[in-house]
């Protein structure tokens, strides 16, 4: 079984087997438990509008039962050993996790082999797990600000699958049938969308080993690849009634995970991340017109997004505009060099982090597998931030403010919030 020389760390390993699984072993024998993950080339992004929320229906059911076990079966089988059990579901990708007793690796990989390669989809269960589904959607739609990326997002990217939800709408959900669901999976979970993850105290070769047991005769299929966008813009607004806030996102296009997207992140970070960074010191603590604000940037496979968020009061909403427009063109013509280091220094931090997490460790190196083809090094990240000049973020906060910024707002609006929302943003 060849090993792919992807990285040059020495507890990261990656090996192929035939039919395109590829087997990601982090080796970290100071751990007591082992982390173990299936993950799958396949989310909303991939779907089309009538199986909207599908990826995020299989992740709920894989676990409703298989060929030889049912649901309780599952369970007790999982934490007879004491492991937890989750999963979850994102635009890019789809995973399933179990953490236990590094002993115990091997069963843990045959198990989510089991759940992911022969779920059976019971009818029964799929209704019942249908109004589950409706009662997560009822609480993600009382969300103001969660409604407000909706929006944001849909802007972004019009009719592109990109911009819709992980967990689709009512009507999608109520449609989806178990015909469905077995389609979709057969079609979308196949070798070479597939990454067996494990970090612990165990060796390379033999989760790679466990790994054929229970992949290698799976089918290879394609690799499940979408087409980037175009990213669209504009300004969206919805009411909610009982909501006394306006919530807002603020975002502007950068480059996606294979681009010089490095640029974007050390902005996001110096801009909006803390409480000493220009956006929470001028709208909070100078001038109170918020409680809270953040600044990020979104970099996924397909593209970017730098994104301010923030609640205000209605009649806060076109000063809190103006600063933020007035601070993104300060950066644009100076960057402070105390700033500059704060954001890389608290980049930094979060690298480390996240590092010192099997499970997040774990994910970004399988991302970095899906939409890289390589696990990058642990200081790669650092040093493409510290590479990032003074210039260069110039460079980006000018970039942000020539592209077509994108708008969302909910909550309680003044009347003509969203026409002045459009003329402040054609002067900037």
């Amino acid at each position: 079984m060849p090993s792919a020389p992807h990285t040059t760390d020495p507890d990261t390993h990656v090996a192929a087997l035939a039919n395109g699984v590829r087997v990601l072993t982090l080796e970290l024998p100071q751990l007591q438990t082992v982390h173990v993950s299936i993950f799958v080339r396949t989310g909303s992004q991939h779907e089309s509008a009538r199986e909207h929320g599908i990826s995020h229906m299989v992740e709920h059911m894989a676990f409703k039962g298989t060929h030889d076990r049912n649901c309780q079966r599952i369970n007790l089988d999982a934490e007879r050993l004491g492991a937890e059990v989750n999963a979850h579901t994102d635009k890019d990708h789809t995973a399933f996790h179990m953490v236990g007793h590094a002993r115990d690796a091997q069963q843990f990989i045959a198990m989510l082999g089991d759940i992911v390669r022969h779920c059976s989809f019971p009818s029964e269960e799929l209704e019942r797990e249908r109004q589950v589904i409706l009662h997560e959607l009822t609480e993600d739609e009382d969300d103001p600000m969660s409604t407000a990326f909706k929006l944001f997002d849909q802007r972004c990217y019009g009719s592109h699958p990109l911009a819709r939800s992980v967990i689709g709408t009512r009507a999608s959900i109520g449609r989806i049938t178990r015909d469905d669901l077995l389609d979709y999976t057969q079609r979308q979970f196949t070798g070479r969308n597939l990454i067996v993850g494990v970090a612990g105290a165990v060796s390379a070769k033999h989760t790679a080993a466990w790994a054929q047991a229970a992949f290698g005769d799976m089918p290879a299929g394609q690799p499940n690849r979408v087409a980037a966008p175009q990213w669209i813009g504009g300004v969206t607004s919805r009411r909610l009634a009982g909501c006394p806030q306006t919530h807002l996102v603020l975002g502007f296009p950068i480059p996606a995970l294979s681009g010089d997207h490095h640029g974007g992140v050390l902005a996001a970070a110096l801009f909006g991340d803390g409480m000493s960074s220009p956006l929470m010191d001028e709208l909070r603590e100078r001038r109170a017109l918020v409680y809270y604000a953040a600044c990020s940037a979104d970099v996924s496979e397909l593209g970017g997004q730098f994104v301010i968020e923030a609640s205000t009061a209605p009649e806060h909403v076109d000063a809190f505009f103006t600063q933020v427009l007035r601070l993104l063109r300060e950066q644009a013509q100076a960057i402070d060099p105390v700033a500059l280091q704060r954001a890389r220094n608290q980049i930094e931090v979060r690298e480390l982090r996240a590092q010192e997490s099997a499970s997040r460790r774990l994910e970004a190196a399988a991302l970095d597998l899906f939409f890289l083809g390589r696990v990058r090094a642990r200081d790669e990240r650092a040093s493409r931030m510290r590479s990032v000049h003074p210039a260069q973020l110039r460079e980006t906060f000018a970039h942000l403010l020539a592209s077509r910024a994108t708008v969302a707002m909910t909550g309680k609006l003044l009347a003509g919030a969203r026409v002045r929302v459009i003329g402040q943003l054609s002067g900037a």
